[in-house]
């Protein structure tokens, strides 16, 4: 009987599954179920190029390699259920696929405000719809734009917002600076001076309670009493793990699904989690569990978890070579990059100067216990290459004790 994996999720990491488990041998059936009707594609160019015109729809798509030529393509539904110890889980059709391995790559859905008001006109950017459908929103003339979060996507919206000449672009946040948990306040102020030089507004140390409108919204009020006048509004609040299809089995859904250094979900050798919806120990940190929604996620816990779960089907033991990924992101704003190397967030109470100034191109390094834990450069084009030059000490470094 030839196995079948199931892969839970058509994004990168379902696709990065898909082909690490081919390029680990394992030649079995591989059917990936997503919910959007599309084939995986590229997600952060939608709050940038995508929504500024300057790259198209259909150039977001992954190429699919040749090893995965057989995969099976079950896209438009969705994964609801599963019952793990009997290796089944139930499509949003009704149908119900025997997986002798599961990959859970289902990812995050944008949070949404609760607060009372109309609907239309609010617009969140995580999928290929939803950033055509803010794309047509942003391209009016003279429109008020209000951005609710100061985050990576929320920044980068309202980078967009004002180059694509909006009459007024306004971030709002309880934080008082953009990007301040995962930046720290050194650079975050850096980037909030960046922003206010380029046009942006912000509302800074105030949440939002309400939304002004009839049938579309106008306004959003905030907790201090102000009211911003809005025609387009973009939450940018944050992430929500899809694991609810998961509930029942005895897994850690607490913040995504927690796994093992291997990536196995719940101790079943069968079940592994790849993408930013899995919440791993990183061997190169603490070893605490944790999600991380970078870019570089998806390939390098797909590469882990496809290895894993091959393994299992063949009837051999997992590579037991600890899991220590280098986390990377890049975010593009204006005329200016924020480009990341390893963990800042594990090192905000230590973060120094490393090279430049903050007034320029600078690259700032964060440590804890005594090591250097991440690096962010910020800057122009050159400060890319700065902040790589720095990335070899950051592998040299021994792990933090738990």
């Amino acid at each position: 009987m030839v196995a079948r994996v199931v892969v839970a999720g058509a994004s990168m990491g379902g696709l990065r599954a898909a082909e690490q488990l081919r390029a680990a041998g394992y030649a079995g059936t591989i059917t990936v179920v997503g919910a959007e009707p599309h084939m995986p594609y590229n997600r952060p160019p939608l709050s940038k190029e995508v929504l500024a015109g300057k790259e198209s729809f259909e150039s977001l798509a992954f190429r699919l390699r040749a090893s995965c030529a057989d995969v099976e393509w079950r896209l438009g539904t969705t994964v609801t259920a599963a019952r793990l110890d009997e290796h089944v889980v139930r499509l949003g059709t009704g149908a119900e696929l025997t997986a002798d391995g599961l990959v859970v790559a289902t990812g995050m859905r944008p949070r949404r405000l609760r607060c009372p008001g109309p609907a239309r006109g609010r617009h969140t950017v995580r999928t290929l719809d939803d950033a055509r459908g803010l794309r047509a929103e942003l391209a009016r003339p003279g429109a008020r734009v209000v951005v609710v979060g100061a985050g990576f996507i929320g920044c980068e919206v309202a980078a967009t917002a004002v180059a694509l000449g909006a009459a007024e672009v306004t971030v709002a946040d309880p934080e008082p600076l953009p990007m301040l948990r995962p930046l720290g306040e050194l650079l975050a102020r850096a980037l909030y001076r960046r922003h206010q030089e380029r046009g942006v507004r912000f509302a800074l140390g105030t949440g939002v309670t309400a939304f002004q409108g009839e049938d579309r919204v106008t306004g959003v009020v905030l907790e201090d009493g102000r009211v911003l006048p809005a025609d387009v509004v973009v939450e940018a609040v944050g992430s929500i793990a899809n694991t609810e299809w998961l509930e029942g089995n005895g897994l850690d859904l607490t913040d995504g699904v927690r796994t093992d250094g291997l990536l196995r979900a719940g101790g079943r050798p069968h079940v592994v989690a790849v993408g930013d919806v899995a919440r791993f120990p990183n061997a190169r940190y603490d070893g605490v569990p944790r999600r991380v929604e970078h870019w570089s996620i998806p390939g390098d816990t797909a590469k882990r978890a496809a290895r894993t779960l091959a393994a299992h089907l063949a009837g051999q033991e997992p590579d037991p070579e600890p899991f220590a990924p280098l986390p990377t992101f890049w975010s593009d704003q204006h005329d200016f990059r924020l480009q990341s190397f390893g963990a800042p967030a594990l090192g905000l109470d230590d973060a120094r100067v490393l090279e430049g100034d903050l007034a320029e191109d600078v690259v700032v390094g964060y440590h804890a216990a005594g090591r250097l834990v991440g690096i962010v450069g910020l800057g122009g084009a050159s400060v890319v290459a700065k902040a790589a030059r720095h990335r070899a000490e950051l592998l040299r470094q021994p792990a933090l004790t738990a």
